[in-house]
């Protein structure tokens, strides 16, 4: 960078400048948004190249906007939101209500509260409203500083906005830990190259002398910013090689010494106000009251020198600006506890008695346990929690722990922090809590909190379930005796996390306990607890009439247990998820994108398939290791379903040993029946037979789990091709008395459908058309297609008119599902009843040869040159991820590498 405030300079980043164009351009051609996240050590270049993608940003068009993370904020719910949000809010006439009355309440112009997703949902709108003019760059400085809350939004909108022309670009430490919440690859912003160093060097001091510029070369080491800083620290005479330079110069680590250097230069009086301006967030000293209540009359004198020794200078607001963020965390770091100290007491007493950071400055400013603070302290955490900010209100509360003189009251509090960390998205450091919580005695009067804690790390975090059946009945008892505190509504959740573990485990202990409990529960518990064990008729239709009965308050509690309801009954109704689609933190928005995946699978958009695979990655990022064991489990019947027996021994690999330790019966159960699906595709019937009976011996079906209903096509498939049509006779006619048809939709297409081939020649054709008659049946696209092909294959090999027909329409969503094993199948029955399958067209256009918008999105960029690691960056994919969409793209296109896919798409 430059002095003088002249246009910084960038040099040696053409990697860095190529990426972020390619985003860039994606966003104005493909009208497709990316991420890219800088990670690089401070002074490296990362404030620079957002600089720099800002201009390019506006040269063609973008809105930018920009938010720009501060140490002394990281408490302050929301606040780099509002520096990102606030000028579009004021301008959107698109937002409804809800959603404008989301926003303002986070951003403070309104009280309420918003849950951080419900105020990600009313962003992403808001960016939805914008881009209708004009792409959108997101800028994020310093993401390691950005307050929970923000950081919380900005992940979702990364994680959200990939079908927007949205480009996020954020800066952060190698250790940041807002980053962490992120998918995106980072891109590791390295030391400049010896000869760009010296370039850099040059630029911004060309009268520098030889030995000065080779010894600064040595010691800067690449990093820019002690390029451009080191030099300023030598005499004039020193820069011009007239005197002999220091022996030595500081670097990285060394640089920030080399500020507390320049610090123990300053009087009392300059390192106070320093001091003040280094712990006063951003909104304590608006306006500038701090200084005038804290500063002598000397102020503007003082201000005067720390401007004029480059430390720091007072804007226009009335903040003290640090030239750079490690000038802030020298001066904190140089000063003594005590200091410290003073300086928070003194921040406390400048501001209103009311005023929320005001109890931070005290809590900073007290050594002493003090349970009034502490008192004070908890229940502004509750207060946070209630307008959205739970990971907020927990490191309140994890405070004013540290400040209760009572142990008891140190352990309640840091309970509670515990569960408000889990809510606020925190899982990794619930999980911490949680181990020391271990340590401590729990009063009695939060143990059902504390069991409710251990069960959520343990199950999200873990992938562990044992304890969920040993404390949550327990806890139940205790939380449903006469008189008890319930938590406010933790009968409901721990009634669900015992659910959840009963119907992953089918631990009987457990069963028994939600049988006991049902009563104590809501009408949506029950019926979960009913779809799990004995769904009966008419479940479906009475979920969807539990569904249609919930208020807007009760949304947000029940959303787990209706998605789950809908999960095990095959009910892929889109309204039913949708409308939990930005209610609360990760855990709902997790069970909604599985909830989406399994629909998916279900309803034959199977293009969608790779989003598993990125929401897995989320997950595991986010510590929710389950939901990522469960994300990579429903790609699993993608891959069987297309009879990739490869891709599927990959991911039983990754999650078996797992799910075995765990003791996972529903995961397990899962993996073998997929094995057998991908033994069907592959036409090894004798294979997918025994498979199946090891799940559900022909004739009799097993209680529990409605999915065991679900096996009768597969099964009398296996059984039909293997000459065991009696069994698949008993299968169905057991089907039939168990009442499958009546669980659901899908279970009544699955049941006519294996009846159908089950039937004698006699009765078959009218079974068939009875098969395609049940309603909804066109919904299941898989499942219709492969029924068309075994009446097909019937019709031909009985020579009934009509064989082709059917075989068409099956082909077609074969191979629109790219499921090449039964689309091949399907071409030789065409081929034997005389019809002639014609290859796809050479050189025809990319939607002609059947690329997918993903696939097509790839291809693009990699014709770019790009590597599957920079595509994996701004498309959220892993590069494994891309290089399977390139598989099989070049054999849709004709071609067999990269180097040919500009021609073969056009764009050479």
């Amino acid at each position: 960078m430059a002095e003088g405030g002249r246009v910084p300079v960038l040099v040696g980043r053409q990697r860095e400048t190529e990426l972020l164009t390619a985003a860039l351009v994606q966003a104005v051609d493909g009208a497709s948004g990316s991420t890219v996240l800088l990670r690089g050590e401070a002074g490296v270049g990362k404030s620079t190249l957002l600089a720099w993608v800002e201009r390019a940003a506006r040269e063609r068009g973008f809105t930018v906007l920009r938010a720009v993370g501060t140490e002394a904020e990281t408490d302050l719910a929301f606040g780099a939101l509002h520096q990102a949000f606030w000028l579009l809010l004021q301008r959107s006439g698109a937002l409804s209500a809800h959603q404008r009355e989301a926003l303002e309440s986070a951003l403070g112009a309104r009280s309420g509260t918003p849950s951080g997703f419900a105020v990600g949902a009313a962003a992403l709108a808001l960016l939805g409203e914008t881009v209708r003019t004009a792409p959108v760059l997101l800028l994020l400085d310093d993401l390691h500083w950005i307050d929970s809350s923000s950081a919380t939004v900005f992940a979702f909108l990364h994680r959200r906005c990939a079908e927007l022309p949205v480009v996020i670009v954020g800066a952060t430490r190698p250790d940041g830990p807002a980053a962490q919440a992120w998918s995106a690859e980072a891109v590791d912003v390295r030391a400049l190259p010896r000869t760009d160093a010296a370039l850099l060097l040059g630029t911004c001091y060309p009268e520098l002398a030889a030995s000065a510029r080779d010894r600064v070369l040595t010691e800067a080491a690449g990093n820019p910013l002690a390029l451009v800083e080191l030099p300023r620290q030598l005499a004039a005479a020193q820069q011009l090689g007239a005197a002999p330079l220091p022996e030595r110069l500081p670097l990285g680590r060394k640089l920030e010494r080399m500020f507390t250097e320049r610090l123990g230069t300053v009087t009392p009086e300059v390192g106070r106000l320093l001091l003040l301006g280094a712990l006063a967030t951003g909104r304590d000293s608006g306006g500038g009251e701090w200084l005038r209540a804290l500063a002598d009359d000397n102020a503007r004198e003082i201000l005067e020198r720390i401007e004029a020794d480059g430390l720091a200078r007072l804007d226009t607001s009335g903040q003290l600006v640090f030239r750079h963020p490690l000038v802030r965390t020298a001066v904190v770091s140089a000063a003594s506890d005590s200091a410290r100290r003073e300086a928070h007491r003194a921040l406390s007493e400048a501001l209103a008695p009311d005023d929320p950071r005001r109890l931070v400055h005290e809590a900073s400013a007290t050594l002493l346990p003090d349970e009034d603070l502490a008192h004070r302290l908890q229940e502004a955490g509750r207060d946070l929690a209630r307008r959205g900010g739970d990971a907020e209100g927990a490191l309140l509360l994890e405070r004013a722990a540290a400040l209760s003189p009572s142990s008891c009251d140190r352990t309640r509090r840091l309970t509670w922090a515990a569960v408000m960390s889990a809510r606020g998205g925190q899982l990794r450091h619930t999980a911490a809590l949680v181990e020391e919580l271990k340590a401590s005695t729990v009063p009695q009067d939060v143990a059902p909190l504390f069991a409710y804690a251990v069960v959520y790390a343990d199950q999200s975090h873990h992938v562990e379930f044992e304890s969920s059946a040993k404390l949550l009945p327990a806890a139940l008892d205790a939380l449903t005796a006469p008189g008890a505190d319930t938590f406010g509504g933790l009968v409901e959740q721990a009634y669900f996390k015992l659910l959840l573990a009963a119907s992953y485990t089918d631990d009987p202990w457990a069963w028994r306990a939600l049988e006991r409990h049902q009563e104590h529960v809501s009408e949506a518990g029950r019926l979960c607890l009913r779809a799990w064990t004995d769904p009966g008729p008419d479940a479906a239709a009475a979920l969807r009439a539990v569904a249609e009965d919930l208020t807007e308050e009760q949304e947000a509690g029940a959303a787990w247990l209706i998605l789950w309801t809908a999960s095990v009954l095959d009910c892929p109704e889109s309204d039913l998820w949708q409308r939990f689609t930005g209610l609360h933190g990760y855990a709902t928005q997790g069970s909604v994108a599985k909830a989406k995946c399994h629909q998916d699978f279900l309803l034959g958009h199977w293009d969608q398939a790779a989003v598993c695979l990125r929401e897995a990655e989320i997950a595991d990022d986010l510590g929710y290791h389950t939901n990522a064991l469960m994300f990579r489990q429903y790609y699993a019947h993608f891959l069987a379903g297309r009879g990739d027996e490869a891709g599927l021994r990959e991911i039983d690999r990754a999650i078996r040993p797992t799910a075995t330790r765990a003791r996972m019966r529903f995961v397990l159960d899962r993996l073998t029946h997929l094995s057998g699906l991908a033994a069907l595709a592959h036409g090894r019937y004798e294979d997918a037979y025994a498979i199946f009976c090891e799940i559900t011996p022909p004739g009799r079906l097993p209680s529990g789990p409605p999915w065991h209903h679900a096996l009768v096509f597969d099964l009398a498939t296996a059984a039909v091709h293997t000459g065991r049509r009696e069994e698949a006779r008993a299968h169905v006619e057991a089907g039939r008395t168990a009442g499958s048809a009546e669980i659901s939709g899908r279970h009544a297409f699955l049941l006519a459908a294996a009846t159908a081939l089950a039937a004698e020649d006699d009765e078959a054709e009218d079974a068939y058309r009875a098969a395609y008659a049940v309603p909804g049946a066109e919904r299941w696209a898989f499942d219709l297609a492969r029924l068309r092909l075994a009446h097909g294959s019937w019709r031909r090999r009985r020579h009934r008119p009509g064989a082709r027909d059917v075989l068409r329409v099956a082909h077609y969503v074969f191979r629109r599902l790219q499921a090449d094993p039964w689309a091949q199948r399907c071409e030789e029955e065409l081929r034997a009843a005389g019809e002639q399958v014609a290859p796809s067209p050479g050189g025809a256009a990319p939607d002609a040869v059947g690329l997918t918008g993903q696939e097509l999105r790839i291809a693009r960029l990699a014709a770019t040159g790009l590597s599957n690691k920079e595509i994996g960056r701004l498309l959220q994919l892993s590069p494994r991820t891309v290089g399977a969409h390139l598989y099989k793209v070049f054999p849709k296109l004709g071609i067999t590498s990269r180097a040919a896919l500009a021609r073969a798409l056009g764009t050479d």
